[in-house]
Parts: structure tokens; C-alpha cells; sequence
């Protein structure tokens, strides 16, 4: 199972790398459309981006739309204790950055900024592949999964959704998983959102799965 999820990570890795610059911004345009009217995005008040990294679908202007509009909004960061798991701090106007040992940009750590991630409401995650039943294929590193793993200790625990973003050429049919893998709570790509859990059926007003 592991040689098939490097199999399939660096293959949908290249999918990603191969877009061109104006099918990126096309996508990050799409990706903001998608959701800047979407009663999820809306009501959440914390909300944790990222910033784009290796073909990534950037949700920058979905993050400066966040704060136009005086949400508070978090960055995960890799730097701190303990070494394996992943912090959300909130950004602020006169940001500092700095690059962690993957080399990848994230605030500068200050404690007094960060938050629980059960206390958010919403984090968008990364991701390199998904399926259609919520399964998601990241880096490798297991950050997200490390941070998150509560949630597969209760199964009530409503916060924060988990929204996964891709391109849409990062689907597949059926991804392997593992025992540690988190599931998602939905999936926003450049043409469709897939909805997963009952707890979105009030938010998902537009179906449980549009184009």
C-alpha cells in the first residue's frame, strides 16, 4: 500500500506542477468563486488558509477576501514543540515570515497567536490526491492527520469542518488509505464541491454535490 501511495503522490504531484501560470490563477479565481458566497464560508469566524506551495490551488484571494471582511485567519506553522505537529497561528497586518526546515514560508511562531485547532471553525487543507467517499492524500509528512487525530477519538466532534482544496485533475476513482488518515468533511476544487458528513447538510444549500 505505502508503493502505491509514492506511486500515486508523485504522479498527481507532476498533474499539479504541470499547470500553467494562467490555469493556476484561473483555478484560485474559480476556487474563490466556489465558496466566497457559500453559507460555510460565511458564517465561520476563524478560519485557517495556507499558503500554495508545489502546484498547489492557491486560496489566496479567498484569504484576502477573509480579511477584507474581518474574519480572523490562521496559517499553519511547522516550527515549535512538539516537532511533529503542526500549530495555527493568526496572521496579523504587520506580519513577520520566516521558512521552516521543509523550506516553505510561514509566520514567524508566536505563541500568543495561536489557537487550539478545535477552536477554529474551518481549516482549508492542502492536499496532493482525493476521491469521491473523502479520502485525502497529502505530503507525507502526516502534519494534518498528527494535529487532527482527535477527531477519530470522537466521532461527535463537530470543529473544526475540514475542507480540502484541489485541482480538479487531482481526483482519482479510489485512493488507498491508512489507519491514520483523517477524512475530510468536503472538497472544493477549480469545478465541483463534494460534501461528506450530515453536519454540512445545513451549509451545503446549493447540493450535496455541484458543478
Amino acid at each position: 500500500m505505502n508503493d502505491d501511495r509514492r506511486i500515486l503522490r508523485r504522479r498527481l504531484r507532476s498533474a499539479r506542477r504541470a499547470l500553467t501560470p494562467a490555469q493556476q490563477r484561473k483555478a484560485s479565481q474559480e476556487l474563490l468563486r466556489q465558496l466566497i458566497h457559500h453559507q460555510l464560508f460565511i458564517r465561520s469566524r476563524h478560519i485557517a488558509f495556507y499558503l500554495a506551495n508545489d502546484g498547489e490551488i492557491d486560496p489566496a484571494p479567498l484569504l484576502a477576501a477573509a480579511r477584507r471582511l474581518g474574519k480572523h485567519c490562521y496559517l499553519p506553522i511547522v516550527t515549535g514543540w512538539p516537532a511533529d505537529r503542526m500549530h495555527f497561528q493568526r496572521i496579523s497586518r504587520d506580519q513577520r515570515w520566516t521558512k521552516n526546515r521543509f523550506g516553505i514560508v510561514e509566520p514567524v511562531a508566536n505563541r500568543q497567536r495561536q489557537a487550539p485547532v478545535w477552536r477554529l471553525d474551518l481549516v482549508l487543507l492542502p492536499l496532493v490526491g482525493f476521491d469521491s467517499t473523502g479520502n485525502r492524500l497529502g505530503m507525507g509528512g502526516g502534519f494534518y492527520d498528527r494535529t487532527l487525530a482527535y477527531r477519530r477519538r470522537r466521532k461527535q466532534w463537530t470543529r473544526p469542518v475540514l475542507l480540502g482544496l484541489a485541482h480538479h485533475c487531482q481526483k482519482v476513482e479510489r485512493l488507498p488509505t491508512a489507519s491514520w488518515d483523517i477524512p475530510l468533511d468536503g472538497i472544493v476544487t477549480d469545478q465541483e464541491k463534494i460534501w461528506f458528513q450530515r453536519c454540512l447538510s445545513s451549509t451545503a444549500s446549493d447540493g450535496s454535490r455541484s458543478k
